[in-house]
């Protein structure tokens, strides 16, 4: 069993593949194999990170994890206990929505006993499980989180019952008793209706499993991907709020995770604007610190980031959205149908583009029976971090898409969204990285010859559109202003022009090279 005075991580390192150099302990930014094991390791140990991410959606991962770190570095977890001082969390497909990896949902819990028994034989007595918690993604109800447990407890634990020879030989006494008798399932709500019912669902979980206390799982990547900055961010503390609301009204301790990359976009959470994320995400338990975070900022700056983030977190939220969910909703709707209207008939460009982003871990295949993609309105998209590389690589950050729906609200909307984002500081920050070089060239009868990149200048007025709306209405003036930020502006436009040319090699040079400036790929 856990201890009953488990502590809650604050910082969970992830696998997300967003950074641009190497690992300081690694010689290539390629991250594959028994590499990710010493990841794990660098993560707790070097940087601090109280819990790290096994990734089992999406990727292929080692499932004999804890050997590996007990015997790679046995001094070190001679005094620190996996389970207890560091804890690994599994994220696992969900056999509900990822049909050809209903297997290796199977698979991961099958192997969760055989951490125990790796831990067991190393201490040489029983401690605390290593691996007893799962990350369930898409969560859209109670069902999927039961199953979880249920499958966990009657197909890998029962199974120590069955009768295997005449006449009482079981299971378990050929393969020994299955430890942990159970699991805990941390549901990942990824989209705007389970975000919103993620209480209802959440809190019918509690009613019929009665726990201590419960982990949820708000994400900022994918939300984004599909609707934008500020539906995406309004969605998430929409989420949070409801979770807190619940934690109160039942008496049960609802924690919270956030899935956050270092730019607005994806989450805006890297070492250099804590005080912001603090502000924004008030009530928030624990963050992911992906691979940008970890590997593209001085190691000295990161450690004192994540040392910061493990004192400071919780941080009691100033104001809930509770009250005002309806205008919350109408501000929601509205910056997600103008973020869709451009990024539904740019798609296909920016799909053709992705393509050129730097691969950093090695994932299944995507296509064909084992697809399962992003979709707006019926259209493809890449995952979220080749797709905001693209972005930022054109000149043209995704946070500023569909602001023009600032045009949109009513008085009380957007006091409303006032209230509750400070929409202005995070466009601010990457207020620089729009490239009007770009723009022009992408308009211009230049660009007319390369049919890919048709849908993007059809989207293109519209994004000219949030631009003006920024500025505006929020007094946002997009564009270079240092010398430094036009560097990177002229990167930016000879990515573009080796593209248009066709030199691919030359475009993915000048992507790492602007990539660098921002400290991440997307």
């Amino acid at each position: 069993m856990v201890d009953e005075e488990r502590h809650i991580p604050r910082t969970m390192s992830s696998q997300h593949p967003d950074n641009v150099y190497s690992p300081p302990w690694l010689d290539t930014p390629l991250i594959e194999g028994d590499d990710e094991v010493e990841e794990v390791y660098q993560s707790w140990v070097t940087l601090g990170c109280e819990e790290a991410m096994w990734d089992a959606e999406g990727k292929d991962v080692d499932l004999n994890v804890v050997r590996k770190l007990l015997t790679t570095h046995p001094e070190h977890f001679h005094e620190k206990i996996i389970g207890r001082d560091h804890f690994l969390t599994y994220r696992i497909p969900n056999p509900s929505m990822e049909k050809s990896d209903k297997k290796v949902f199977f698979e991961t819990l099958q192997s969760i006993p055989k951490h125990f028994d790796a831990c067991t034989a190393f201490y040489g007595r029983q401690v605390n499980p290593p691996v007893f918690e799962v990350i369930l993604p898409f969560t859209t109800s109670v069902n999927q989180l039961i199953r979880v447990v249920n499958t966990y407890r009657k197909a890998v634990v029962q199974l120590e019952e069955i009768v295997i020879d005449y006449p009482n030989v079981t299971l378990g006494d050929i393969i020994g008793k299955i430890s942990p008798e159970k699991i805990e399932v941390i549901p990942l709500f990824e989209d705007l209706d389970s975000m919103l019912n993620a209480d209802a669902i959440l809190g019918r979980f509690i009613e019929l499993t009665s726990p201590r206390y419960v982990r949820a799982f708000i994400a900022r990547s994918d939300p984004a991907l599909n609707n934008g900055l500020v539906a995406a961010t309004l969605m998430a503390k929409l989420a949070l709020d409801k979770l807190q609301h619940l934690s109160t009204n039942t008496g049960i301790p609802v924690h919270t995770i956030i899935g956050v990359g270092t730019l607005p976009f994806r989450g805006g959470l890297s070492p250099t604007y804590l005080e912001k994320f603090y502000e924004e995400y008030g009530g928030v338990s624990t963050v992911t610190i992906q691979s940008a975070f970890r590997y593209d900022y001085p190691q000295n700056q990161v450690k004192e980031a994540i040392k910061s983030i493990n004192k400071t977190l919780p941080i009691k939220k100033r104001s809930t959205m509770v009250e005002n969910v309806e205008s919350v909703l109408q501000v929601i709707a509205k910056a997600s149908q103008a973020y869709r209207a451009f990024a539904e008939v740019a798609a296909p460009s920016i799909a053709r583009i992705s393509a050129l982003t730097p691969m950093r871990r090695r994932r299944k295949l995507h296509v064909g029976a084992f697809a399962y993609s992003r979709m707006v309105g019926g259209v493809e998209l890449p995952r979220a971090i080749p797709y905001a590389c693209s972005f930022y690589t054109l000149g043209l950050p995704p946070e500023f898409i569909g602001l023009r729906f600032l045009y949109q609200l009513s008085e009380e909307e957007f006091d409303v969204l006032k209230q509750f984002y400070n929409l202005a500081e995070d466009l601010r920050r990457v207020a620089p990285l729009v490239c009007f070089d770009n723009i022009n060239l992408l308009l211009s009868e230049e660009s007319k010859d390369r049919h890919e990149l048709q849908p993007l200048r059809e989207a293109l007025p519209l994004y000219v559109e949030d631009l003006e709306a920024a500025q505006d209405i929020l007094n946002i003036k997009p564009g270079p202003k240092t010398p430094s930020e036009r560097k990177y502006s002229n990167i930016l436009n000879n990515f573009l022009i080796s593209y248009m040319e066709g030199n691919l090699e030359e475009a993915r040079q000048e992507l790492l090279r602007a990539a660098g400036f921002r400290r991440c790929l997307g």
